[in-house]
């Protein structure tokens, strides 16, 4: 692995990282599964290749940004040499599920189950994240005073740039539709995952919900989100548990009855075989906002 120019803050209570930024020049860091205790920004600038994130698989070209969540687990293939940057973050440092009315990244750049978990950098935010990075680089080796709050400050620019540039892009997802119904159909799937992922867990359930085939369901969410049905459901699930897990102080049997679960052990295994990691675990590494609510 060869890295330079890696700027790193700890936190000094835990001992976790809590900032990291820097470039990379080939992709040895990320050719093994990676699962982060924290939030992963990857700017491919040259290079290409293939990511495996999750349970599907993109190619990627020069100019892609990856935004990867804590735990998500994810592999970097190389066709090309791959030169870039990446930005780690740890939610005790800035947690987006607090603060996503300043950011607005949830849902966007980040725990998006719909989209692929990338964007392209063009043209017109190349510059802007340039810059930032380069005020992160300068404040990050200063450690003077309020040096957390530039840092934060430097980080939802950031946050915030990519996040409006991938809800342009968004439509991008749903072009070339040959059928007029599937667009609503895809719509409507969306609402119905929201509304119900707490209390319906079955694939056939919301195919019933459609008044269309569960073959039918199935083939709409390979074609259009490169996703099966149960990963879907699956998916959100894990990102409403986990939010719970680092937002509040309930029980995992709690959180496990909240979501639909009434055995918790049972939740307990489906989210370590979605995240691979206990809850237990994830809010230990991961964490409740200790710090706010001490």
């Amino acid at each position: 692995m060869n890295l330079y120019n890696t700027n790193t803050l700890i936190d000094e209570q835990t001992g976790n990282l809590a900032f990291k930024l820097s470039h990379f020049e080939d992709s040895c860091q990320f050719c093994d599964t990676n699962r982060h205790n924290y939030y992963s920004l990857i700017w491919i600038k040259k290079g290409r290749g293939t990511a495996q994130v999750d349970f599907s698989e993109y190619a990627f070209t020069p100019d892609t940004l990856f935004a990867m969540t804590p735990y998500q687990p994810f592999t970097l293939t190389e066709d090309e040499p791959l030169e870039g940057v990446v930005l780690h973050f740890h939610p005790d440092f800035f947690c987006i599920h607090k603060h996503h009315e300043q950011v607005a990244c949830n849902g966007v750049l980040f725990n998006n189950i719909y989209a692929p978990p990338m964007l392209r950098v063009t043209d017109d935010i190349r510059n802007e994240l340039e810059l930032v990075l380069q005020q992160m680089r300068l404040e990050v080796q200063k450690a003077e005073m309020a040096q957390y709050e530039l840092l934060v400050s430097y980080l939802k620019i950031f946050l915030i740039t990519t996040s409006r540039a991938k809800a342009k892009q968004q439509p991008e997802v749903l072009e070339g539709l040959s059928d007029e119904k599937e667009p609503f159909i895809l719509q409507k799937l969306k609402n119905l995952i929201e509304t119900h992922y707490r209390t319906k867990h079955s694939a056939g359930e919301y195919a019933d919900l459609l008044n269309i085939s569960p073959k039918a369901l199935a083939k709409i969410t390979k074609n259009y989100f490169n996703k099966t049905m149960t990963h879907l459901i699956s998916e959100r699930i894990i990102i409403e548990a986990k939010r719970e897990l680092y937002l509040t102080n309930k029980s995992v049997k709690e959180i496990a009855y909240d979501l639909g679960y009434d055995d918790e052990h049972y939740f307990s295994r489906f989210f370590k075989n979605n995240a691979e990691i206990s809850p237990t675990t994830y809010r230990e590494t991961v964490g409740f906002a200790r710090a706010a609510m001490a």
